[in-house]
């Protein structure tokens, strides 16, 4: 490798029963993440979405330029806001604004068993909308210029370390994609070089919320993993 500055790889060291109970631990905690559609509006501490940012911009990613923003929205005007720009995308994603769906039907058909419309509550009522936000450009200084790599990858990661994280502190999310998102650029006060990448609603489950049953069905080891 060429010389460059570097500190001590610093990583605790188990005994592979240690790594085996661990590693199980943790699979059991993810295999009890729901997509949750149901959310009560009881306030969840500040301290908790930020620890879970945190965890997120740990996430490996290109060049080291964490190509990310996460912009936190509590503001019950501005989730109103977001809700309501959201829907009307959806409506014409779904067809339900009296014109031909953007949907195929295939990708209607897949969405039936999961009940899912246009109707998106859950935007105004969890506590929290954090809207995730992918760096083209920027670079570690962020001036906007700097090319970035790898961007949709770290994003990507990020995302999925923040869920888990949120998940390890008992509070239940959903991953929204309204199409196309470029409303949010303008909502959150984003630059051009930023774009929408999903929005992670995050909150405490409502008294009746539910999970569709086909959502449980999971691919076994067998068919998502080869050895090779």
């Amino acid at each position: 490798m060429k010389p460059h500055e570097t500190v001590p790889y610093s990583l605790p060291r188990l005994s592979d029963e240690e790594s085996i109970t661990r590693a199980r631990a943790m699979r059991d905690r993810l295999k009890q993440r729901r997509t949750c559609r149901y959310f009560s509006d009881e306030p969840v501490p500040r301290e908790v979405i930020e620890a879970a940012i945190e965890a997120a911009a740990t996430a490996p990613n290109g060049a080291n330029h964490q190509p990310w923003h996460f912009a936190v929205v509590a503001s019950p005007a501005k989730k109103r806001a977001i809700r309501q720009a959201a829907e009307a995308e959806e409506r014409r994603f779904y067809g339900e604004d009296g014109d031909d769906p953007k949907a195929s039907e295939q990708w209607l058909a897949a969405l039936s068993d999961l009940g899912t419309d246009a109707d998106k509550p859950f935007l105004e009522t969890a506590p929290y909308l954090i809207v995730v936000f992918a760096q083209r450009k920027g670079g570690i200084e962020e001036d906007g210029v700097t090319q970035n790599y790898y961007v949709s990858e770290s994003v990507g990661i990020a995302c999925g370390m923040l869920i888990a994280t949120l998940h390890e502190a008992g509070l239940a999310t959903l991953t929204h994609t309204p199409s196309p998102m470029g409303f949010l650029r303008e909502a959150c006060g984003r630059p051009e070089w930023e774009k929408p990448l999903m929005i992670v609603v995050v909150g405490h489950p409502g008294a009746h919320a539910s999970v569709p049953a086909h959502a449980l069905r999971k691919k076994p080891l067998s068919q998502i993993s080869s050895w090779l």
